[in-house]
């Protein structure tokens, strides 16, 4: 058996009256992310992460960004075509833990179902998803809520 990591990054910048959508969960807020999906940027770099441990490139060579198809697109269907890309490369998804980084909202309350959203739409347990968040201390642009970024780390089987 082989064992591979994975790192994500994925930023999106904040404006108001957009939704807000991390790991599935619409989150009441006065800003979300501008993007040509539904900007869901904890996904995005999960499929980042995926993509990178199985040496598949990233999310734009598969779901480019200019892709009308794509526009508005809910990102569960996203994930749920990567973990079908690297399952045909022979992969299991073992675990997958990301940090969230956003000065507001306060999104604790949320994770749960986020974790909820990312396990069924990969047939994964709960246990073996990790949604963290964290502030940044008012620095740089998330903590001024310009932008939200996320980090996921992956590792797959093989």
């Amino acid at each position: 058996m082989g064992y591979r990591i994975g790192i994500g990054y994925d930023v999106h910048a904040l404006d108001k009256e957009l939704n807000l959508i991390l790991g599935g969960v619409k989150i009441p807020h006065y800003k979300g992310c501008i993007a040509h999906s539904d900007g869901d940027v904890l996904i995005h770099a999960i499929c980042d992460a995926i993509l990178g441990a199985a040496g598949s490139r990233d999310i734009g060579c598969y779901f480019p960004d200019n892709d009308q198809k794509y526009k508005g697109i809910d990102s569960r269907i996203l994930l749920k075509e990567t973990l079908e890309i690297i399952s045909r490369k022979g992969f299991k998804i073992v675990n997958i833990d990301t940090v969230i980084s956003l000065q507001k909202p306060k999104i604790k309350e949320y994770i749960p179902q986020m974790i909820k959203n990312i396990a069924e739409t990969l047939a994964m347990d709960i246990n073996d998803i990790s949604v963290k968040a964290t502030t940044t201390e008012h620095l740089g642009f998330e903590g001024r809520e310009e932008g939200i970024s996320v980090r996921a780390v992956v590792l797959l089987e093989k």
